[in-house]
């Protein structure tokens, strides 16, 4: 089974205002609302593609009790740790004219050490050796910056599977703990190495060394310039697919997922890679964070292009 676990969770209101100008008055052309955060948005689109999951973590007050029915409608499985303090909500603003995407994310409010434990106790109840646990995206005010870590080296130790997708501290102190799979985006990888690569093959280079460490799998995402994938012992650049953009929020978090659904299915790492490419394709052309349609993936995946790179 996979779990994915956000602890972090948020009610994304994605808005579409053609001409987006600061400090002006804009006017709200299109808005939805979507059940977000990374964790639930993986398990959005593993249930696109037909893959069950279980999404855990925190939810709280009306937002929280509003995304818990969502992933019912969704048919998603779900076992979060139930708070009063209500979860967060983030305006995603969209602006088709200007080409561009302005995320508005809050905080979050701070949590108990107690309610922490709570979401751990129930993930150690049901994780069996071969599940794989995500772990993904920031954490609430008061949680420690080596949460991931730990959990990664907990889950380890039962025998789950860790797929990290962090930021900053989450992510350099994760990866000591040697997950399963990490995937920073070029960003958040020069944040983690402490430099920006120049070229596709220093940053295959520069992965290759956290493999060698003990990770699984590094995938980085370039944005429009495609993903680089790193294993033990081989490395492969994919290139990204010219596709109409409606919103940029979750590419990754697509991505992520069908990462997990081929290691469910067995599929080979090539395959998963074309996967991937198609649904960060797929997702950008969904308005808000709408979960992707397995027939659009499977289109998409007849155009990636992909290349060794030496390591």
């Amino acid at each position: 089974m996979i779990y994915t676990v956000t602890l972090n969770p948020a009610l994304d209101k994605t808005i579409v205002i053609s001409g987006f100008l600061a400090d002006h008055v804009n006017y709200v052309e299109q808005m939805r609302i979507d059940p977000g955060g990374k964790g639930i948005n993986i398990s959005k689109v593993l249930n696109g593609l037909g893959v069950q999951s279980v999404a855990m973590g925190i939810l709280g007050g009306g937002t929280g009790q509003y995304i818990r029915e969502c992933l019912d409608e969704y048919s998603i499985q779900h076992d979060f740790v139930v708070t009063e303090e209500p979860t967060r909500t983030n305006l995603k603003i969209v602006d088709p004219e200007n080409h561009q995407n302005t995320d508005i994310n809050e905080k979050g409010v701070r949590v108990s050490q107690d309610t922490v434990r709570k979401v751990m106790t129930k993930l150690m109840g049901k994780v069996v050796g071969g599940d794989i646990v995500v772990l993904a995206g920031t954490v609430p005010p008061g949680v420690n910056d080596d949460i991931y870590g730990e959990w990664t080296k907990s889950l380890h130790r039962i025998g789950g599977k860790v797929y990290l997708d962090a930021n900053g501290m989450l992510l350099r102190n994760g990866v000591k703990a040697g997950p399963d799979l990490i995937k920073p985006n070029k960003d958040e990888f020069a944040g983690l190495v402490g430099e920006k690569k120049a070229t596709i093959a220093e940053i295959a280079q520069a992965a290759n060394e956290y493999v060698r460490q003990g990770i699984g799998q590094v995938v980085i995402s370039l944005g429009g310039n495609g993903a680089v994938f790193v294993r033990q012992g081989e490395a492969i650049y994919a290139n990204a697919l010219k596709v109409p953009v409606k919103s940029t929020v979750g590419a990754g978090d697509a991505a992520m997922a069908a990462f997990l659904m081929g290691a469910e299915r067995r599929e080979s790492w090539e395959e998963t890679i074309r996967t991937a490419i198609a649904a960060g394709a797929a997702s950008v052309m969904c308005e808000g964070t709408q979960s992707v349609l397995l027939s659009t993936v499977e289109n998409l995946k007849k155009s990636v292009t992909m290349e060794k790179i030496s390591v």
